[in-house]
């Protein structure tokens, strides 16, 4: 993903999408949402088992779209969602072509769980990593692709750690979790807001969506780069200007999980990331990412560089990322359809 600054969004006018039930929860008569009740915690976010699963990613070397190790890593969510009673696993295939000319075989990831239930959520990251760590320091580095252990490995390790404990512990919505390809292949020049050389493998996604126009999710969460050294998440401006009843909601369910040091109820700045694309087809979606090191003042310092290794993840960051997302949605009130 790329980052953009905040000052060339002040002429961007504001859309908010209503991320609520479209008609009645059923609770008869009790107007408050689950997360404004006090808030249930029936499982706890393992985060050695999310470390495990970004070190068996790593492990696979780089995955970058179309290379034998990008393949390897699918074949290892397919695996992992399919072992953990993930339903209706599937791989959507494609092409999709780069700002350079390159031709990249494609493969998005797709499981369900309670997939009978029509009040769905979506939650996603993209588990492709960057062909070029473009922003190293050390310039014999730049042209080598990037391990992503935290840009690729830890959305995924907190997706599929998320799938294992659904598999234990039903929530009253239905979960749908996608692993998108080729979203780091994009050109790194230019701040458009519009800028479709990233984010390809969703661009791809929402073209030949699995879902019907009347059955969208709810709303969706993408978790990127969600493992960094003392990671912090800012609320990231296209997610505030699209979903912000969203941001709100999560910010306060971490919040009230103890997790307030790691949400900062403070804008972010904004990035161009795949939940742009998602709000743009009409699912509110928002973006958990750190926009704001303490070090950079936007991403953290291992953005696509070669120090983006097993050495520079967070486990605690990804168990806030993760803890929070799972007690949303065990605190959901499911809408009637």
């Amino acid at each position: 993903m790329k980052r953009i600054f905040y000052t060339a969004m002040l002429c961007i006018a504001v859309v908010v999408t209503a991320i609520g039930c479209k008609t009645s929860p059923k609770t008869g008569n009790d107007k408050k949402s689950g997360t404004e009740k006090s808030l249930k915690e029936p499982v706890k976010f393992n985060r050695d088992s999310a470390y495990a699963y970004v070190r068996r990613q790593v492990a696979f070397g780089p995955r970058v779209s179309g290379t034998p190790a990008n393949l390897k890593c699918r074949d290892y969510i397919v695996s992992e969602l399919t072992r953990h009673g993930a339903q209706n696993v599937s791989v959507q295939t494609g092409e999709v072509k780069a700002f350079n000319g390159d031709v990249l075989p494609i493969g998005n990831i797709m499981g369900s769980y309670q997939p009978e239930i029509k009040d769905r959520i979506l939650l996603l990251a993209h588990y492709d990593t960057r062909p070029w760590a473009d922003s190293d320091a050390q310039e014999e580095n730049r042209l080598r692709p990037v391990l992503g252990a935290n840009d690729g490995a830890s959305g995924v390790a907190v997706l599929l750690e998320i799938g294992r404990l659904l598999n234990q512990h039903k929530t009253p919505v239905g979960v749908d979790l996608l692993f998108v390809d080729a979203e780091d292949y994009g050109q790194a020049s230019g701040f458009s807001t519009h800028d479709s050389t990233w984010c390809l493998g969703t661009q791809y996604w929402i073209e030949n969506m699995p879902y019907a126009s009347d059955s969208l999710p709810r709303y969706a969460i993408l978790f990127d780069m969600v493992g960094g050294v003392g990671a912090k998440f800012h609320r990231e401006f296209f997610s505030d200007s699209e979903a912000s009843q969203l941001v709100d909601k999560v910010w306060s369910v971490a919040e009230r999980s103890g997790f307030g040091d790691r949400f900062i109820n403070k804008n972010g700045g904004s990035v161009v990331d795949d939940h742009i694309f998602l709000n743009k087809a009409g699912i509110p979606a928002i973006d958990i990412i750190e926009t704001k090191n303490d070090e950079t003042g936007s991403f953290a310092p291992t953005w696509h560089t070669a120090n983006d290794n097993l050495d520079n993840i967070d486990p605690s960051a990804m168990q806030a990322a993760g803890q929070t997302v799972l007690n949303l949605l065990h605190n959901e009130i499911q809408c009637v359809q």
